[in-house]
């Protein structure tokens, strides 16, 4: 084989060997502009039972980890709640530190106060969940 030929296929082999990697990257950013533009993946619907009011005491916070929602209580006692999907890459997020939210995944952190992004590489605000008290429920609720 002429070196020009092994050259040729050396750029060849090394093509063929990027491009599964390349197209698993851009489906990862395709599923995350999703996320963005339409309803959080696996938010619940209006009426879905989160947990006690009491669960969220006046200037604190909760996840709900199983319907990705999580909660915090101003210190006047008024709730809001906010998708736990990561505005960045779609990734699940549990990690709750007094009043911040941290994404396992790239490291974004937000503020479970307002849903406002503390640390990138998220650029996008949490989507707000509205909530309101049923029964000593915290229940989602039609957006208002």
């Amino acid at each position: 084989m002429s070196g020009s030929d092994d050259l040729r296929r050396r750029t060849v082999l090394r093509g063929a060997a990027l491009t599964p990697v390349a197209g698993l990257a851009l489906a990862g950013c395709a599923g995350a502009e999703e996320n963005r533009d339409s309803s959080p993946s696996g938010v619940p619907g209006p009426g879905t039972e989160l947990g006690a009011e009491g669960d969220v005491p006046a200037g604190g916070s909760k996840v709900f980890a199983r319907q990705k929602v999580v909660v915090s209580r101003t210190e006047d006692g008024a709730l809001k709640a906010w998708s736990t999907v990561c505005t960045h890459a779609g990734c699940a997020m549990t990690k709750l530190d007094g009043t911040t939210i941290t994404c396992a995944c790239h490291g974004s952190r937000f503020d479970v106060e307002n849903g406002q992004v503390l640390n990138p590489p998220a650029t996008v605000p949490l989507t707000e969940v509205p909530v309101e008290v049923e029964n000593g429920k915290i229940v989602t609720s039609k957006a208002t």
